[in-house]
């Protein structure tokens, strides 16, 4: 499949610079995958679709003040944007780095207390680099949250970046879907009967990259860390044979659920025979499961979702989980989403991070 199909234009102007508020006063696009049909709600409105008995899983991470900023003993300015903890300490870090003569050897003084250097440059122009000590406890003061490079006039609260449930730390971006939801809708949906459970994905910068190869099946998937515990494992496994629905809040729990329904037990996530019931086990480590059109979907039955960059690899999977409801037809994931995605402009909707939102039945 070309990679060039999932491409479509938008005009700067409906990528959102501002978050909704109050959180759950963002719109909502509810697009029935069978037959393509899309109604227009708000978001604090989600209850209207959700069944008592049906659960909810969100990703819990947090957004780290990832970027840093000190100076070479040139007096150079330095920026180092930490991507992935690589080490148990948290002293190794593979980062972004801007600034001149960044190569092997090369050293920053990031604050009185603490420094760093460049130990190795990967074939990703990347840069590893160790830290004096444990960078966390640094990172409050130190470092800003960083926001995505298309949010360019927002100057509010770092904080609304965070979901009202986010817990550990470790991601680069937030995990955008679960920023409508506040404590009292959570409240109300859990009084209607709703389940809630948490996953935690470590959100990386390769998530929102737009796929550069010609085919869709040439691309190489970037890796996370993540966590799915036990308790939660058994959860969704409960609800699913009990024949509530597990409504994933999120591209990146998505991934989570379906490596567990997967790759956690051994089977090939993309061998069609395989784990033919919902069922997930508990993990901790890397997911790299890349979802495009053709996959078999075995633990989500509905999906929150925001509205994604053009030739995303999160465009792709939401494609892919529209067309598992024409199993005879591989591309109508696609159409139909791009179809809602025109709508979507012809009503308004703004779209990406800080954008509205859409519930996938």
């Amino acid at each position: 499949m070309e990679t060039a199909l999932f491409d479509y234009e938008l005009p700067e102007s409906y990528i959102a610079q501002q978050p909704a508020e109050p959180r759950d006063s963002s719109r909502l696009m509810v697009l029935h995958r069978a037959d393509g049909r899309i109604e227009h709600r708000i978001f604090r409105e989600i209850g209207d679709y959700l069944r008592a008995g049906d659960l909810l899983v969100a990703n819990d991470s947090r957004v780290i003040p990832a970027r840093l900023h000190g100076r070479k003993p040139t007096g150079g300015e330095v920026e180092v944007f930490l991507l992935r903890q690589r080490d148990e300490e948290g002293k190794v870090w593979e980062c972004l780095v801007r600034g001149r003569g960044l190569n092997e050897g090369a050293k920053v003084h990031l604050s009185e207390e603490l420094f760093a250097e460049v130990v190795a440059v990967t074939s990703a122009g990347t840069r590893i680099v160790e830290f004096s000590a444990p960078v966390h406890p640094y990172l409050d003061a130190l470092g800003e949250v960083p926001l995505p490079p298309y949010i360019t006039q927002y100057t509010g609260d770092r904080e609304r970046y965070q979901t009202v449930y986010s817990r550990p730390e470790g991601s680069v971006a937030a995990p955008t879907a679960g920023l409508h939801f506040t404590p009292e809708l959570l409240l109300r949906l859990r009084d209607q009967g709703v389940l809630f459970e948490t996953v935690t994905l470590h959100v990386g910068l390769d998530t929102f990259k737009p796929v550069q190869s010609e085919r869709v099946e040439d691309h190489h998937i970037h890796t996370e860390w993540a966590e799915l515990s036990s308790a939660t494992a058994r959860r969704i496994n409960e609800t699913t044979l009990a024949g509530g629905r597990i409504v994933a809040v999120g591209t990146t729990t998505v991934r989570t659920l379906e490596w567990a329904a997967t790759a956690a037990q051994g089977l090939d996530p993309y061998d069609a025979q395989a784990c033919p019931w919902q069922r997930v086990a508990a993990f901790v480590g890397d997911v790299s499961l890349y979802i495009y059109p053709g996959y078999r979907f075995r633990a989500v039955d509905a999906l929150i979702t925001n509205f994604h960059l053009p030739r995303s690899s999160l465009l792709m999977l939401v494609s892919a989980f529209i067309a598992q409801a024409h199993p005879e037809d591989v591309d109508a994931g696609r159409r139909i989403l791009l179809a809602a995605y025109e709508e979507a402009k012809r009503e308004g909707y703004r779209f990406f991070s800080f954008g509205d939102a859409m519930l996938i039945l």
